[in-house]
């Protein structure tokens, strides 16, 4: 069966989608519409990742692409559903920091192995978290959050969403390396998380700058502090931890598309071709910058060795601050 294949045209300002497509006798790519599932609901920062892919995906593939939200446990819950579909490319995860680095060291019964049941193909961006909160909260810089957990131990509330999801475990960190303890209330996803950081329900969050940064630009929330060793272009005025008293605070969040286990070689290599192509799009490029996705791109390869010192980095974690779920 003949399949597409399609050649990026001249990019222009603005543009949709740049490329032409001719046809190509063995392009391995699935005929079928693809799923790129996301273990969190609508709104998080993994889910507007996906949905920036599959939007040009659809275009350049010229089959449906649609992205499918099964939430739960901090992105585990769809972690192994795609693990257990056929790798004949038509189902995706958009993978994060939360199902592929953190949770393998927090479950000890987790259905799934990382390197044995999935296929790397993409790292699309790596984000800082933002440390937000209500404008109404009079602890707005890290000094002064740090002096109001000490001054009541247990109940300064931090938002995430979910129980073993990044925003969790920069929490965990924070609490580790500032010496205070404060309240972890996990919820069902970003979206409902930040609606009640907006709404005063709760007092502050590490949350993804993809998702965060709608709400900070808006006024509905501050940002204190960002958690990647260097400033996000997309907020060069918020400091990072690091700078502001905690050398070597990272804490950032990452998104990736993985598909099951064994994928065709061929395909996973015209996959990351595909991805890598439509990564370089202006329009996506300007979008992944203004949430503070950086670093994506490169080879399957790349991204297989990334995870590896992923789940190294917050196994240690985990072990030190002794987080249980």
């Amino acid at each position: 069966m003949q399949r597409r294949r399609f050649i990026a045209s001249t990019l222009a300002a603005g543009a949709a989608l740049p490329f032409a497509t001719v046809r190509a006798q063995t392009a391995p790519l699935p005929t079928a519409p693809v799923r790129i599932v996301v273990g969190f609901p609508p709104g998080g920062g993994t889910d507007v990742m996906a949905r920036v892919m599959a939007q040009k995906l659809a275009t350049l593939w010229g089959v449906p692409v649609t992205v499918e939200n099964k939430a739960g446990a901090g992105g585990v819950i769809a972690a192994e559903y795609v693990a257990k579909q056929p790798n004949n490319g038509t189902t995706l995860l958009m993978t994060n920091i939360s199902n592929h680095a953190i949770a393998p060291a927090l479950y000890p019964t987790l259905g799934y192995v990382v390197e044995r049941d999935f296929t790397p193909l993409v790292l699309v961006g790596v984000t800082p978290n933002l440390l937000i909160c209500n404008p109404s909260k009079p602890a707005r810089t890290v000094k002064d959050l740090v002096a109001l957990c000490r001054d009541k131990p247990g109940t300064v509330t931090f938002g995430s969403s979910g129980a073993g999801a990044s925003q969790h475990l920069a929490i965990e960190l924070f609490k580790l390396r500032a010496g205070v303890d404060a309240l972890h209330v996990p919820y069902r996803g970003s979206g409902p998380m930040l609606t009640d950081l907006i709404g005063g329900q709760i007092d502050y969050s590490f949350e993804t700058m993809t998702s965060a940064t709608p709400h900070v630009a808006s006024g509905k929330l501050v940002a204190i502090a960002q958690t990647r060793p260097r400033r996000s272009k997309a907020h060069p005025e918020v400091p990072t931890v690091a700078e502001l008293g905690f050398p070597g605070f990272d804490a950032s969040t990452w998104y990736g598309l993985v598909g099951p286990a064994q994928m065709n070689a061929a395909m996973v290599q015209r996959m990351n071709e595909d991805f890598n192509r439509v990564l370089a799009l202006p329009d996506v490029a300007e979008k992944l910058a203004s949430y503070g996705a950086e670093d994506g791109g490169g080879s399957a390869a790349k991204f297989a060795e990334f995870i590896g010192t992923e789940k190294d980095k917050w196994a240690r974690v985990v072990k030190e601050a002794k987080v249980t779920v």
